[in-house]
């Protein structure tokens, strides 16, 4: 299955069904539309030498799978650090809020423990939830899991890529093909049964050393639950770690 997540169409970006998530046939996966938020960030106010270091994405409501808007504008200007927030509203107003610290990027560089994990071509696919639809985020995108898997509890490193792009007729940008895939850490680390419980994040954070490279990310992420949950993954690219991502979930048992 290839295609893109969106159609630009006046001023506005019309899902395809990829952009379904597993929770709620209706409703999108937070992946794709937290990266319309980042591609709007990246096209505010640009400027040589400045990267995102930091972006942040609260959601407000499920997505539909609507028509989107999204809106981002400079709060703190500043000649080496500025503050950046974004929304992205559907028919009924405000779905996800966001805000970006975007940062002169500098020569230095001091990573260790940097490697990382084995590549894409090591890992294998994995059985996906049993969501009874046949097209959805999980048909739009590759996985290659080096540990771990959907449907198998406890931590787990997965490599993914995107087969289509984020809006039609363009290619995604490092930071948009990051945000599509950094989402899933909840998804792919699940510690309870998907079938008894739902583990759904309310947020997205993530930090980033340097974008990514080529369009494999890697993800490997924990869940860890005491009354709310917590998902914590470091993110890669096949040169080595690159950021990473935190979610905040809300955890209960299935009606």
């Amino acid at each position: 299955m290839s295609g893109a997540f969106y159609d630009a169409k006046d001023g506005r970006f019309v899902p395809s069904e990829l952009t379904r998530g597993p929770w709620d046939p209706n409703a999108q996966h937070a992946g794709p539309p937290s990266a319309l938020v980042g591609r709007a960030i990246e096209r505010c106010e640009p400027r040589a030498g400045m990267r995102v270091g930091r972006i942040a994405i609260d959601i407000l409501a499920p997505v539909p799978l609507a028509p989107l808007s999204v809106e981002a504008r400079v709060v703190r200007p500043g000649r080496s650090v500025e503050l950046l927030a974004a929304t992205l509203s559907g028919p009924d107003g405000e779905l996800m809020r966001a805000s970006a610290w975007r940062v002169a990027a500098g020569d230095q560089r001091l990573v260790e423990d940097d490697e990382p994990p084995p590549g894409p071509e090591h890992g294998g696919e994995s059985d996906f939830f049993p969501t009874g639809e046949d097209v959805g985020y999980h048909t739009a995108m590759e996985y290659s899991f080096i540990r771990g898997g959907f449907l198998e509890p406890g931590p787990a490193t997965v490599w993914m890529r995107q087969r289509g792009p984020l809006v039609e007729g363009e290619e995604p940008s490092p930071l948009e093909r990051l945000l599509v895939v950094a989402d899933v850490g909840n998804g792919v680390s699940a510690v309870l049964d998907w079938r008894e419980y739902l583990f759904i994040n309310t947020e997205l954070t993530v930090h980033l050393l340097r974008p990514p490279e080529g369009e494999w990310i890697g993800v490997d992420a924990v869940t860890r639950i005491d009354g709310v949950g917590l998902a914590e993954s470091v993110l890669y690219d096949e040169r080595g770690r690159i950021g990473r991502g935190a979610q905040t979930l809300l955890v209960r048992p299935r009606a």
